[in-house]
């Protein structure tokens, strides 16, 4: 399945209800396994982001469709980009006229 990494910002309200994220992270691992997706991998960060996930998804729509509704909550801002892992990558760079 393809790979995505999502940047997260907490919003205002996210923050002012930080006690409840681990709960949130919790319904949105449910909400992507019920779309056939799979949380890879999940960090709490310094920085520019205060969150990066990295999932699969079976497709852009499908990854698309989970980050809004994710994004509904109000909770965090996502901005998601499409990995291609180092065999992809090579796919790529190989076939460049």
């Amino acid at each position: 399945m393809p790979t995505y990494i999502v940047l997260q910002e907490y919003t205002q309200q996210g923050i002012k209800n930080i006690e409840d994220s681990p709960d949130r992270l919790d319904d949105a691992k449910e909400l992507a396994e019920s779309m056939d997706c799979e949380v890879k991998q999940f960090y709490l960060t310094f920085g520019e982001y205060d969150l990066v996930v990295v999932l699969e998804a079976p497709d852009d729509e499908t990854a698309a469709q989970l980050a809004l509704t994710v994004g509904k909550s109000g909770a965090v801002a996502t901005e998601t980009l499409k990995a291609f892992p180092e065999d992809e990558y090579r796919e790529v760079i190989a076939g460049l006229p």
